[in-house]
């Protein structure tokens, strides 16, 4: 990848990193299936009053919204919610890389390099070691709930490799219309209409900073901006830069939730820079040597 594409993939994960803690905060005033419902509500409208829709099948939109808003946030929302912590989540939910990995291997015959591969054994050695100490007292359904949400992420990244739209951004906000009827209808049934009118009845001032952070930075920006490195590197390669948000997201849940940072935390932490830093590493071919031309007919 060009420097500043890579710089554009560094600056993505600083912006989801930080996003755990965000939703952590509007957590607090919203349900989760609720609050994943209205963040594309805020993202879709009305953004799409003023950007065109890109000009692809309607099929795309749908194979990409329903895995990454109602798959993806609609389960890490109620992961958050029932027990997973900020930093814990942040750190569960990039191996989507692999699941993006696994996918595009089996879907798109993308054959990982051997220092990709090389690359996600070193950074998962660093997300194994601070899931064993975050993990322990986390509840074992909110631990496979983001999993679940790695999944659906690992998916909907195959979608955007897939669809390859002209104008990520306006891509993720035609996207954004996908997921609000089918989230805010399973909310509707699971946490009850009277519960999601008090709710945003009594929202609070953080949680609607929150719900403008994961619609517009997180989403729109964040989504955008992916998906258009997508479209120009191999999918498994891109993934690899999400496994930055860990660091990113224990770092402000250190900050702002008083989430402690140990010694094991920080080695692990360069773990996962490292193997990033190594899976991105790609060998040039030596130029064949030019045959030497024949001898001009006089």
């Amino acid at each position: 990848m060009k420097p500043r594409h890579v710089a554009i993939a560094v600056v993505i994960a600083a912006l989801w990193g930080v996003n755990f803690v965000v939703i952590d905060v509007g957590l607090d005033s919203l349900p989760p299936l609720f609050f994943a419902g209205v963040r594309f509500v805020a993202a879709a409208f009305p953004a799409i009053l003023f950007v065109r829709r890109p000009a692809i099948p309607w099929r795309w939109f749908v194979l990409v919204g329903l895995p990454l808003g109602v798959g993806q946030f609609g389960l890490l929302f109620i992961s958050m919610h029932i027990g997973m912590p900020a930093g814990l989540s942040s750190l569960v939910l990039q191996t989507q890389a692999l699941f993006t990995a696994l996918f595009a291997a089996v879907m798109l015959r993308e054959r990982p390099r051997r220092t990709q591969t090389a690359g996600m054994v070193v950074a998962f050695a660093g997300i194994a070691l601070i899931g064993l100490t975050l993990g322990q007292g986390s509840p074992l359904l909110a631990f496979v709930l983001a999993i679940g949400a790695a999944g659906m992420w690992g998916l909907a990244n195959i979608g955007l490799r897939k669809a390859q739209p002209p104008d990520s951004f306006a891509f993720m906000v035609w996207v954004s219309l996908v997921p609000p009827l089918p989230l805010l209808a399973l909310s509707a049934i699971f946490e009850g209409p009277r519960a999601d009118l008090h709710a945003l009845a009594h929202v609070s001032i953080g949680g609607l900073g929150a719900l403008f952070y994961v619609a517009y930075v997180s989403t729109l920006v964040g989504f955008g901006a992916w998906g258009w490195l997508m479209r120009r590197y191999d999918a498994g390669q891109v993934a690899m830069y999400s496994l930055l948000v860990p660091p990113f997201g224990m770092s402000s849940a250190a900050l702002f939730l008083g989430e402690p940072i140990t010694v094991t935390d920080v080695v692990a932490a360069l773990l996962i820079v490292g193997g990033v830093a190594l899976g991105s590493v790609r060998r040039r071919r030596r130029p064949l040597p030019a045959l030497p031309q024949p001898a001009a007919v006089r």
